[in-house]
């Protein structure tokens, strides 16, 4: 079927909020979801976007989702009327812009925008919320080798965009050409046991082949009952990586 090259953007709400429906839209030509956070609550929003999410999986698509906000809008018998009272960026929005940039939508929508300043403080909002990974590549730019250090990071952003904030760092180092370390609890079983988790096992490995030029043990060293089995096990699981990504240049820190 052949689709048109114009961008259709659909609001997805009570009548299309299921993944049914939405992957019936995505079959017929919706390229890009909206929702509308004058309405509803964090949850049913939510699983509008958990809907979207898992059609477009399902569908092999990039389906990015515009989170829309109510801005200083009010009630009247007609609906929303603009509130000239109100801040330009409301607690609502703010809320709703937190809970937003934790699901990952692409794209945040503001409303009763008046002039370029509005713009700057939402963008001001917006990167107080995502401070290093909103300037990711002017830090990596700036910085000669870049480390992930994930511990902190799972204080910063929901631990189930790590892996997905760690995989997007390391393509970013290695466009650049500089050096990248991915850290934290990486073998930290072994601080009390002489073999690592399988889960651990993969870990590293993929860091390797995703890219890192170094993998770091914290703790596992540092404090843990096996030093030498932990930095043994790293070596034997990254020379076993290596062997699957042959043509990857490491750069040396």
């Amino acid at each position: 079927m052949m689709q048109s090259r114009v961008q259709i953007v659909a609001t997805i709400g009570p009548a299309s909020g299921t993944e049914e429906t939405v992957a019936k839209l995505l079959s017929l030509g919706m390229d890009v979801a909206r929702i509308n956070f004058s309405h509803g609550t964090h949850e049913s929003n939510g699983g509008y976007i958990t809907a979207i999410r898992a059609a477009a999986q399902k569908a092999g698509k990039r389906v990015p989702v515009i989170l829309d906000l109510a801005g200083p809008r009010g009630k009247t018998a007609e609906g929303h009327a603009f509130d000239s009272q109100k801040s330009e960026i409301t607690e609502k929005d703010l809320a709703d812009l937190e809970y937003g940039i934790s699901r990952g939508v692409e794209y945040i929508a503001q409303s009763y925008v008046g002039n370029a300043t509005d713009v700057e403080a939402m963008r001001g909002e917006i990167q107080k919320r995502l401070p290093a990974q909103a300037g990711i590549d002017e830090i990596v730019r700036v910085a000669d080798a870049i480390m992930i250090a994930r511990g902190d990071l799972g204080e910063a952003v929901p631990i189930e965009q790590i892996p997905f904030i760690e995989k997007d760092v390391i393509a970013k180092c290695n466009a650049a050409g500089k050096p990248v370390i991915t850290a934290t609890q990486m073998m930290s079983s072994m601080t009390k046991s002489p073999a690592p988790t399988r889960a651990e096992v993969t870990d590293v490995a993929y860091a390797v082949v995703e890219g890192s030029d170094a993998v770091m043990l914290s703790e596992e060293t540092a404090l843990g009952e096996y030093p030498e089995e932990t930095v043994a096990a790293m070596e034997k699981i990254s020379l076993e990586a290596e062997r699957h990504v042959p043509n990857h240049a490491l750069r040396a820190l």
